[in-house]
């Protein structure tokens, strides 16, 4: 069945069965995965700029890298399914291993730089990490042989470290690269939850999930191959690695790194260098930014598309940017990991008159807004956020306690309070645990 978009930025929708029997609307025109997806980039957009850190590395070279590190992890038994952990910083290796193994159908596995000793431990044996890419610094964390037994090989990037390969092995030519045609349901990527209610679960990314969550993303923001999309937040994280990364590439823009630690300055300089033009962050960026005197030294012009999501966006920094940067459009977005990044999308034209909500339901996507009993509300009400469509997860690594209690009919169950108004607007509330009853009456604690 063909659905009717809701606005021209969809495209045609139509429904369509994924994961066992979960009726969705989908994009009906979308790259079948993120390989087609590249095959795609290279076709248009060749010689266009695909990363930007120290210097740019086009469409055609992001190619070759990849199916270079893809022949030679072939070559080392790196086989479809394996998962393949990065404990990287923002680099254009991290991207680059991510094609290599959608190319021969491995499994990503990002690790986010802070986490340590224990948690690397966990996160390596529970995901049956095969190989491991890490930086030299992050070495002393890693924990030893025995503690990790199904790691086979680690590599190193820009340095050197005893146990560790050098990752430049991987970039050394030799045999054709095997070629994997992924099924849209196949997961590329495993991306570890907070943890913040137990043991932290592998949420299983999939080629459909992520093309439609970049698809969104870019369609909402009339993203084209000119943007240049600034990963100012980790790439081990949903919304630096889907959200901006490969909602940028999908319509033949640019990724633009920062690989050092967020300061206000190095933040600015770098975004009127690289002329970029989206990017999403915390509020507090924007706050930082709005106060530093380096944003009246330096060219933002470009820069249109300022959008946040974990927080509320202070006044004074709406204000504040208002003025120093009439230009850019603040829209805010709510999701998850378990949502491959965006549930609701603020419309572009929409904003400033709606301030208090997280936007719409993207194109694709359902919330129902439910009581304890699992019952719809009624507009304006508030309920837990029960969220549907091919941007959600198809589940958990190997968790299938956490698969029966948290999917309902292909909802995933948010743990979010929050509500929907009758011209669609949702709002976010509070934690559903965090929040107090008392007397009937419902506070949170937010």
């Amino acid at each position: 069945m063909v659905g009717r978009p809701e606005d021209e930025t969809a495209g045609v929708l139509r429904e369509e069965t994924h994961y066992d029997g979960r009726r969705m609307l989908c994009y009906a025109e979308r790259p079948q995965s993120l390989g087609v997806m590249l095959d795609d980039l290279v076709a248009h957009f060749a010689d266009r700029p695909a990363i930007v850190e120290d210097r740019p590395i086009t469409y055609r070279d992001l190619d070759g890298l990849a199916r270079t590190i893809g022949a030679n992890f072939a070559a080392r038994g790196v086989r479809p399914g394996d998962r393949v952990a990065l404990y990287l910083g923002n680099c254009w290796e991290f991207l680059a291993v991510l094609f290599a193994c959608v190319r021969i159908g491995a499994i990503v596995v990002p690790i986010g730089t802070r986490q340590r000793h224990a948690e690397l431990e966990f996160l390596l044996n529970d995901s049956g990490a095969k190989v491991l890419i890490h930086e030299p610094d992050l070495a002393e964390f890693i924990p030893a042989p025995t503690e990790i037994p199904e790691l086979e090989r680690r590599y190193v990037i820009r340095g050197e470290v005893a146990g560790a390969r050098p990752f430049e092995e991987l970039l050394a030519q030799g045999g054709a690269c095997p070629t994997h045609d992924a099924h849209e349901e196949d997961t590329a990527v495993i991306l570890y939850t907070s943890g913040t209610t137990g043991r932290p679960k592998g949420a299983q990314l999939t080629h459909l999930g992520i093309i439609h969550s970049s698809l969104a993303f870019a369609r909402t923001f009339h993203l084209t191959e000119q943007d240049r999309g600034f990963v100012a937040v980790p790439l081990s994280h949903v919304t630096g690695l889907v959200a901006v990364a490969t909602a940028s590439m999908i319509v033949g823009g640019a990724v633009v790194l920062m690989r050092q630690a967020f300061k206000a300055p190095e933040f600015l300089a770098q975004a009127a260098r690289e002329r970029i033009t989206f990017t999403i962050v915390v509020p507090t960026i924007y706050t930082l930014c709005a106060m530093n005197p380096a944003i009246d030294a330096v060219d933002l012009s470009a820069w249109r598309i300022g959008s946040f999501g974990g927080a509320p966006m202070p006044v004074a920094t709406i204000e504040a940017l208002a003025t120093k940067l009439p230009h850019l459009h603040l829209l805010n977005a709510y999701g998850a990991t378990e949502t491959t990044s965006p549930t609701t999308i603020m419309p572009l034209p929409l904003w400033r008159d709606h301030v208090d909500s997280v936007g719409r339901v993207v194109h694709c996507g359902v919330i129902r807004v439910v009581d304890n009993d699992g019952v719809d509300v009624a507009p304006g009400e508030p309920g837990e956020l029960w969220i549907a469509g091919p941007m959600v997860v198809p589940g958990y690594w190997r968790r299938p306690d956490a698969n029966a209690n948290e999917f309902v009919d292909g909802y995933w169950k948010s743990g979010d309070i929050g509500s929907r108004d009758a011209e669609g607007f949702v709002r976010v509330f509070d934690r559903k645990k965090d929040m107090i009853n008392r007397g009937g009456f419902k506070i949170f604690s937010a």
